[in-house]
């Protein structure tokens, strides 16, 4: 993500968001449960709390953000490497990436070749998690943030094209750091 007014909008808001992301993941539990062990990538990890779930897990993690105080925050929890760096930094080898809500930060152009990256930093079969609100288009939220929608269908047809494999999918309705409710879709994939 290279948008400087959302990056602005989390630097700003770090303490609420970690306060508002601060809860039990379904889709993080069947995340670790799947993969069990092994080297992972939290990729956007904000405030680090589900890095730091899995460090605690036994999982080797590397966290990575793009604003420096969501990284200082993930630095924070035992286990857990913590590092600046955009979707275009991705590199190394894991067993799981686990992308929970911060692509939908990167433009719709730039999708598939953050998800080619992202197959690639895969160990072969190794173990992929997307987060992304549903709709069409694009648009800024009423705290400035630039957000990239897709159909469930769009979403599964990029992961196809870039060589995963999905065997799950999860649906919700959340309320958001700006106060808004919208409709998400979780895929677990396999590379």
């Amino acid at each position: 993500m290279s948008d400087k007014a959302t990056l602005d909008v989390y630097a700003a808001k770090a303490a609420d968001y970690a306060t508002m992301t601060n809860y039990e993941d379904p889709q993080l539990g069947d995340f670790m449960d799947t993969l069990r062990t092994g080297r992972v990538l939290d990729l956007g990890c904000g405030p680090g709390r589900a890095a730091g779930r899995m460090a605690d897990a036994g999982f080797d993690v590397t966290a990575m953000d793009a604003v420096p105080e969501m990284v200082a925050m993930a630095a924070r929890h035992p286990g857990v490497t913590a590092q600046l760096g955009t979707f275009d930094d991705i590199s190394g080898c894991f067993d799981g990436i686990w992308a929970n809500f911060s692509l939908l930060h990167a433009p719709r152009s730039d999708m598939p070749r953050h998800l080619a990256a992202i197959k690639s930093a895969l160990r072969a079969g190794g173990l992929f998690h997307i987060g992304m609100k549903l709709g069409t288009g694009s648009a800024r939220d009423s705290i400035g943030r630039l957000y990239t929608y897709y159909s469930e269908d769009e979403l599964a047809g990029l992961l196809s094209d870039a060589g995963f494999t999905i065997d799950a999918r999860a649906y919700g309705r959340d309320k958001g750091l700006d106060g808004t409710y919208a409709d998400w879709l979780c895929l677990r994939a396999h590379g």
